[in-house]
């Protein structure tokens, strides 16, 4: 494929935007080579500026589950916008949302909306620690909850010290307040409960983590930690700005039964625009201002055309249940095809799935956590990922990423995509 006006863009845009990016992902420092530039997407399907088209497993990262420019979304964003882009006061449309998303998600009674996943969880965590009145929190290796300073922590010497900070600009003080168990092992949690006996506002985590590819969690690991959250009175947060709306209509609760205190949401409840949110039950949520003392504002949050095109998605995902079962059945099918030319070619891997998220490791053994993702084989990652996007495939260029389906998919890009990786895995 040709990549010229791509190149060309990447070079202007490294010279007034750090790295060329405004997320870091996006460079392919990861995977090596360049960025694609997009122009345009619909569908399925992107097309970047030098015309070439793609399959896309990425999907916007996430919240495109309907697919690109999808046409009830677009209709609401643009005759939203013909009233006025934002007023910086209470609109309808906001309440009209939030009674939709309530009565969507299993045990939730109020719910806030911000502007981003990262902010979100941010704001989840400090309601926790003002409704809780204590500062530390326990979060996963491997699961990304944005970039706010409490969750840019890597591991300490062991499973009880306190982690350390992963970014220049992060305090030692911030770094302390945040602990660090291991995805999939609750012995580590427990260790850090009782190290810490009534310090501990909550625990916040992926229900299904996505950052460190798909990693489902172990039978019993989420009702093991709902236990012991119950046990030491502690918050349990579950990060589904990933699963939230994707995974089933109430999100990761309802796959999985387990109930979490506080739960936060980003991407489809957006449905493709600027929009988190937060929510939990009455007594947690009315202690934040301006009912109670825990303050967070946004000038932009509700914003009218974020939350048209959001109502849009949720709408339409609630009266089509069967959105998800075709979903479902389009991974599994992925799943099944992947699996049998990366075998059929003698390529070490696991594949982990769940819903319309899914991942392929580089591996011969279980990929539970982030360590055992992280002993994948990056080299292979990188070429299988060239060789992909040599052949119209689209997928996350990290092999720390989930792919995302889209229900635009079509069986027969299913099959164009299990053809470009026999033909990949021949490099291999």
């Amino acid at each position: 494929m040709i990549y010229k006006r791509s190149s060309d863009l990447f070079a202007a845009a490294k010279k007034v935007i750090p790295g060329g990016v405004n997320s870091p992902v996006r460079a392919f420092n990861a995977v090596g080579g360049e960025p694609l530039f997009i122009r345009e997407a619909k569908g399925a399907y992107l097309y970047d500026e030098d015309g070439n088209r793609y399959i896309d497993y990425i999907n916007s990262w996430g919240p495109l589950i309907l697919g690109h420019a999808y046409e009830p979304v677009v209709n609401a964003v643009v005759e939203k916008a013909k009233k006025g882009t934002s007023f910086g006061t209470p609109t309808e449309i906001e309440t009209q949302i939030a009674e939709l998303a309530v009565s969507m998600v299993p045990n939730i009674d109020k719910i806030r909306f911000v502007n981003s996943g990262t902010e979100a969880c941010m704001s989840a965590v400090r309601l926790a620690r003002g409704f809780k009145n204590r500062e530390k929190i326990i979060k996963f290796s491997g699961c990304y909850h944005g970039h706010s300073d409490s969750f840019l922590i890597q591991a300490g010497s062991g499973a009880v010290t306190f982690g350390s900070p992963n970014s220049p600009g992060v305090t030692q003080g911030t770094a302390k307040d945040t602990l660090l168990a291991n995805y999939n092992d609750l012995e580590s949690v427990e260790n850090l409960l009782n190290a810490n006996k009534g310090e501990i506002a909550c625990i916040i985590l992926e229900p299904i983590a996505g950052n460190m590819g798909c990693i489902p969690p172990k039978k019993g690991f989420l009702e093991g930690l709902r236990e012991l959250c119950n046990e030491h009175e502690v918050l349990l947060i579950f990060d589904e700005v990933m699963t939230g709306f994707r995974l089933a209509k109430g999100g990761a609760q309802e796959l999985t039964g387990v109930d979490a205190d506080i739960v936060c949401f980003g991407k489809v409840i957006g449905g493709g625009l600027p929009v988190g949110a937060f929510a939990a039950r009455h007594e947690i949520m009315d202690y934040l201002a301006p009912t109670g003392p825990v303050y967070q504002a946004g000038t932009l949050s509700g914003n009218p055309l974020a939350m048209a095109a959001g109502l849009a998605m949720l709408t339409e995902l609630n009266r089509s249940a069967e959105i998800y079962s075709s979903l479902h059945d389009k991974t599994v099918y992925l799943h099944k095809g992947i699996e049998k030319v990366l075998s059929g070619n003698n390529i070490p891997h696991t594949i982990n799935r769940k819903g319309s998220m899914i991942s392929v490791h580089f591996s011969d053994e279980p990929v539970v956590d982030f360590a055992s993702a992280a002993r994948a084989n990056n080299d292979t990652f990188k070429v299988f990922f060239h060789g992909m996007l040599e052949n119209g495939i689209y997928i996350a260029p990290s092999a720390f990423e989930t792919w995302f389906l889209t229900d635009a998919l079509t069986y027969e890009d299913l099959d164009a995509t299990i053809a470009a990786v026999e033909k990949v895995s021949k490099s291999l």
